[in-house]
């Protein structure tokens, strides 16, 4: 038996964080996963890859299995039965803006040979990072931060020191110090031929191109940023699992007002720069974020609505817009000043650490972070099967624990723990559950919203509702040295809490920043706008919020993680981890560093081998879990081989 298991068919960052602390803590981790990629709805994908996920959700169909398994059941057992379709993604619906029937017969470049059944081995997937190139000039690896400016300036990437801040490394001078007061370490701009400046009219990207170069794409399925001073930088730092990692500072925060795109002036030094403020907005704006970062020592000016603050301190509607949507980011009607307050200062204290803005990007895209906690996980020992589906969770009536699971090779694996990802729990278990959803898009366009002398910008824009009472959607566009899309396109991502469905939310906010029909004659404005390539719309549920007692019939030991939210940061995610850590074992501590795997002696008589919990898999060894589970599936593979 296993001291944890998790039945998990979306494998999300909440149980990846968990299980590097199982594993350093001394506990036994099992991941079982049906998918034969990591990361579920935290996943990144290639354009192949993402087309035949699509085509996986628009075709969704019940599959009629076996029940044999029932018989494995004890008369003093009962069952609680897994989920066999994925209700997490909904409303898919995908346009492409270009000639599609051109690329029937193309082939993505460098792509495994195709397999019939999404899902079957060897398909796009199975190993969901591309063949990586040498990471950019503007790339870099999260380092000490207390290092001096002029020494990082033309380094090499360099990894993490253990347990300490981290400054990201560029070939570039190092910036002025911001609002923070902090030397900040601004990501250098690769500069580009004058041939090549976005000012000349775009390369036209024809759609057999985007399926040639589809490896190039690293295209996630939730849009999320790293907060310079969040919690998910602090748990990469002091659990060494940045050494897998690179990442690229966020270059600009824009601002959508009055029908047009324009920069917003983060740091000290951009606000008084800027031409966009007059001197007296300079100063009020300086005041005013003064007062963010010490509001605690005025508790009578923050009562009642954000927007009242604006009120008291008479800022000007310019000023109001930013703060608001580029700042802040939070709701006009929905937010109180303090959490307004609240949010403005967590954007100003993260500025500097980094860069001129408070986010980070990581390198090949969001979904590399589960995949750093994996091989972090697989160094000390964590054991992974994908395409390992699991039919129900075993219960003992008498002591109304779950004892073990039954997998579709109708074995039973027995374990202490047992952590579940939301979406597979069954209808009977969350009848009381009320769920929210997500709305997603993701556009290929061929020049970015706001063209600038430097192609290569990572830009973070709010776009504030039409409609009263409606959410602002959050667009994040990235550029290819971030090795998420091919040269000369860029990867648009928008993001929503859902009213309607995705389409509904996001189109109009597409057709503002977007030209939509590229081939027809359009007026001079629709020119200048970029030109999306390629589209997809859909709902993804958000589970974030949801108590343990609101599901019906779960034992004590069994813990529910849920999929991603619509929030920008990793938060959610972090304080669930720890949270269901310190439920499960409450005198060990959240996240200690953990050794270096160099450093580690064995004794002769410790190394033995050992089952794992899998009674007909005796070949299955640490060892090899350690080194080839982090190359996908290969734990799921030799399970599937020894039962076939």
């Amino acid at each position: 038996s296993l001291d944890n298991i998790r039945r998990h068919a979306a494998f999300t960052v909440n149980f990846l964080i968990l299980k590097h602390h199982f594993n350093g803590s001394g506990q036994r981790v099992l991941h079982v996963d049906s998918k034969n990629y990591y990361g579920g709805n935290w996943a990144s994908f290639s354009f192949s890859g993402l087309l035949s996920w699509i085509k996986e959700n628009q075709q969704k169909t019940d599959t009629d299995e076996c029940e044999d398994w029932k018989k494995l059941i004890l008369e003093n057992e009962e069952v609680i039965p897994i989920s066999k379709k994925d209700k997490t993604i909904q409303h898919v619906e995908d346009f492409c803006f270009g000639d599609q029937d051109s690329a029937e017969d193309v082939e993505e470049a460098g792509a495994l040979p195709k397999m019939p059944v999404f899902g079957a081995p060897g398909v796009e997937g199975v190993a969901q990072e591309p063949e990586k190139e040498c990471p950019p000039v503007e790339s870099a690896l999260l380092e000490a931060e207390n290092q001096e400016p002029d020494k990082a300036a033309g380094t090499e990437p360099a990894s993490a020191t253990e347990g300490r801040d981290a400054d990201i490394t560029s070939e570039n001078e190092s910036s002025p110090s911001t609002a923070s007061g902090e030397p900040a370490l601004e990501l250098g701009k690769t500069e580009v031929a004058p041939s090549e400046i976005s000012a000349q009219e775009p390369k036209k990207i024809t759609y057999s191109q985007i399926v040639r170069e589809g490896r190039r794409f690293n295209i996630d399925l939730v849009s999320k940023l790293l907060y310079a001073r969040g919690l998910l930088i602090d748990l990469l730092i002091k659990s060494n699992v940045s050494r897998y990692a690179e990442f690229k500072n966020a270059t600009r925060i824009l601002a959508f007002r009055e029908g047009k795109v324009e920069q917003v002036p983060c740091s000290r030094a951009d606000v008084f720069n800027s031409r966009q403020l007059t001197m007296v907005e300079k100063r009020m704006l300086m005041k005013f974020l003064t007062f963010c970062l010490e509001y605690e020592q005025h508790p009578d000016e923050y009562q009642g609505c954000f927007r009242d603050c604006w009120k008291t301190q008479k800022l000007t509607p310019s000023l109001q817009h930013f703060i608001l949507h580029s700042i802040a980011m939070v709701s006009e009607t929905d937010s109180s000043t303090l959490e307004g307050l609240q949010a403005t200062k967590k954007f100003l204290q993260c500025l500097g650490r980094y860069g001129n803005t408070p986010f980070l990007f990581p390198l090949y895209g969001q979904g590399e972070i589960p995949q750093c906690f994996c091989r972090m996980c697989a160094v000390f020992g964590g054991i992974y099967c994908l395409r390992h589906s699991v039919r129900c969770l075993v219960v003992d009536k008498e002591s109304g624990r779950c004892k073990a699971i039954v997998d579709h090779f109708g074995q039973r694996i027995s374990a202490n723990y047992f952590i579940v990802e939301d979406s597979y729990l069954s209808e009977s278990v969350c009848t009381k559950v009320c769920y929210r959803q997500i709305s997603r898009a993701v556009l290929i366009t061929d020049q970015s919203v706001l063209n600038t002398d430097s192609e290569q910008q990572v830009s973070v824009l709010t776009v504030p509702p039409v409609d009263p009472g409606k959410p602002a959607v959050c667009v994040i566009e990235l550029c290819s040295s971030t090795m998420t899309c091919m040269k000369d396109t860029y990867l648009v991502h928008l993001t929503c809490p859902s009213t309607k469905t995705a389409r509904e939310d996001l189109e109009p906010v597409v057709q503002k920043l977007f030209n939509l029909n590229p081939e027809k004659e359009a007026e001079n404005e629709e020119q200048e706008k970029p030109r999306v390539l390629w589209a997809v719309y859909f709902n993804m549920r958000d589970s974030s919020g949801v108590e343990k007692s609101s599901y019906d019939g779960l034992p004590s030991n069994v813990y529910v993680c849920s999929g991603p939210d619509s929030a920008l940061g990793n938060d959610c995610a972090v304080k669930q981890a720890e949270t269901i850590f310190q439920e499960m074992f409450p005198t060990e501590e959240f996240c200690p560093p953990p050794p270096n795997p160099e450093d580690i002696i064995y004794d002769e008589d410790e190394i033995v081998p050992e089952e794992s919990g899998f009674s007909n898999s005796p070949e299955t060894k640490p060892e090899s879990a350690t080194e080839e589970s982090s190359s996908g599936d290969s734990a799921a593979v030799k399970k599937e081989d020894n039962e076939g």
